[in-house]
C-alpha cells in the first residue's frame, strides 16, 4: 500500500518555508498556547523535547522550564536553525525514556503511521513524563476545500488536494492506545481573513502547509485555477474571504512506574 504523505516533499516544502521566512501567526499561537498550560503545572524538567521547530528561538523559550532542549524537525534547515536534528517522526529510533517531556508542534497531521509515531514518543518518556502539542485539526481550510472541488467540476476531473485531517474525538483514543493516560484535547479555531486565494497560498507555503500528498497533482491548469479563485473570492464580501484554521490541543501523560 502506498503512502499517504511524500515525506521527501513535506522535509522540502519545509526547506522552502525556511529560506522564505516562516509564516508563524498560527504555530507561534499553538506554542504559546502549550507554554501557558505548562507553566500551570509549575514543574520543572530535566529533559525537554520539542518536535517541529520553525522558530529557531522556541528552544532558548523552554529554558525556564527545562534544563536541557532537543530540537528535531522534519526539516533539515529548521532542524539545523535550531541546532538540532532531522527526522521523520515515525521512522527515529529515539532513546528509552531519555526526556521527561515532549513538546510536539504543526507536524504530527502529516505523518504515515501517527499511531507508530505516537508509541515512538512514549518510548522516549520517562514515566509520569508530559506529552503536549498541537496539530491541525479536520475543519481547517473549508473554503480552500471548496475551492478545490469547484476546480475539479470545472474539468470535470477530482484530484486530491487538501489533506486529510485528524478529528479532535478521534486523539484521545489515539493517546491512549499508544500507553498514554490521562489524555485531554481540545480545539481552538482561527479565523483569518483574505483578499483573495493566492494570498492564502502564500501564506500556506511559507507555513510549509501546502499539498504533500503522494497522489497530489502536479499542476493545475488555467481553468481550474480561475475556477477556484472565482469560488473563494464568492465565499466571501466582495474583498476579503474569512478562512478558518482549526487547531487540536492535546496532553497526555506517561503511567509513573510502581
Amino acid at each position: 500500500m502506498a503512502d499517504l504523505f511524500d515525506m521527501q516533499v513535506r522535509a522540502k516544502r519545509r526547506d522552502r518555508a525556511a529560506r522564505l521566512g516562516p509564516e508563524l501567526f498560527l504555530h507561534g499561537r499553538a506554542f504559546e498556547d502549550c507554554l501557558e498550560r505548562i507553566a500551570l503545572l509549575d514543574r520543572y524538567f530535566d529533559r525537554a523535547l520539542l518536535i517541529g521547530c520553525p522558530d529557531p528561538s522556541w528552544p532558548e523559550r523552554l529554558r525556564p522550564i527545562s534544563k536541557q532542549v532537543d530540537v528535531r524537525d522534519p526539516g533539515r534547515l529548521f532542524a539545523r536553525k535550531a541546532q538540532g536534528e532531522a527526522i521523520t517522526e515515525d521512522a527515529w529510533m529515539p532513546r528509552e525514556a531519555a526526556h521527561d517531556l515532549v513538546l510536539a508542534i504543526g507536524t504530527l497531521d502529516s505523518v504515515n503511521d501517527l499511531p507508530l509515531a505516537l508509541r515512538l514518543i512514549r518510548h522516549t518518556l520517562v514515566g509520569g513524563g508530559l506529552f503536549i502539542g498541537a496539530l491541525p485539526g479536520g475543519e481547517t481550510l473549508p473554503q480552500l476545500r471548496t475551492a478545490m472541488r469547484a476546480a475539479d467540476a470545472a474539468i470535470g476531473a477530482a484530484a486530491p488536494h487538501v489533506h486529510p485531517r485528524i478529528e479532535p474525538a478521534a486523539l484521545a483514543p489515539l493517546l491512549g492506545d499508544a500507553g498514554f493516560v490521562h489524555p485531554v484535547v481540545d480545539v481552538d479555531r482561527l479565523r483569518v481573513s483574505y483578499p483573495s486565494l493566492s494570498r492564502l497560498v502564500a501564506d500556506l507555503r511559507a507555513m510549509a502547509g501546502t499539498n504533500v500528498l503522494s497522489a497530489r497533482p502536479r499542476f493545475i491548469g488555467r481553468e481550474a485555477r480561475a475556477a477556484a479563485l472565482r469560488s473563494f473570492a464568492s465565499a466571501g464580501d466582495g474583498e476579503r474571504t474569512t478562512e478558518i484554521f482549526e487547531t487540536i490541543h492535546f496532553a497526555a501523560w506517561t503511567a509513573e512506574k510502581s
